[in-house]
């Protein structure tokens, strides 16, 4: 253990720097927004889907499962795109390394797709008797008691 980490004082923490970490996370988001296609089509394909997983007549964990397996796919996309940009300002030389972090990175992206198609799949067939019955059609709607 370096012994200069163990003396070290606590990081402190106050209005000013919470802005400052919310400031750089925008930054981050936009930097995104302008920069990284796959960013942008995930975030559509998130818009189009939230209000479905809304509307449809499941209960409210179902709709915050849903739509958690929703933001999944772009919290992992921005991590994806984070580390595609580390690696190319590290060097722009191909390395098989460098390769296989990429890979793993859109394997990761990958993989929060098939968690989200699962989750939706299963609760959409779990309630398919209600879905077919058009019940998010009736008045009221059935999140509101």
């Amino acid at each position: 253990m370096n012994p200069s980490a163990e003396s070290s004082p606590a990081k402190r923490r106050n209005f000013r720097s919470f802005v400052s970490s919310v400031r750089f996370a925008l930054d981050g988001f936009f930097a995104a927004l302008r920069h990284e296609p796959s960013f942008r089509e995930d975030l559509l394909f998130a818009a189009i889907l939230t209000p479905f997983a809304i509307i449809l007549p499941v209960n409210a964990v179902s709709t915050a499962v849903m739509i958690v397996s929703l933001f999944l796919i772009i919290i992992v996309e921005l991590l994806n795109s984070a580390v595609e940009w580390t690696i190319d300002y590290i060097s722009t030389e191909q390395h098989p390394m460098a390769k296989r972090a990429k890979d793993m990175a859109s394997a990761a992206v990958f993989v929060s797709y098939l968690n989200c198609i699962a989750v939706w799949t299963i609760i959409i067939v779990a309630n398919w008797h209600r879905i077919v019955r058009l019940e998010f059609l009736r008045w009221p709607p059935h999140f509101i008691p």
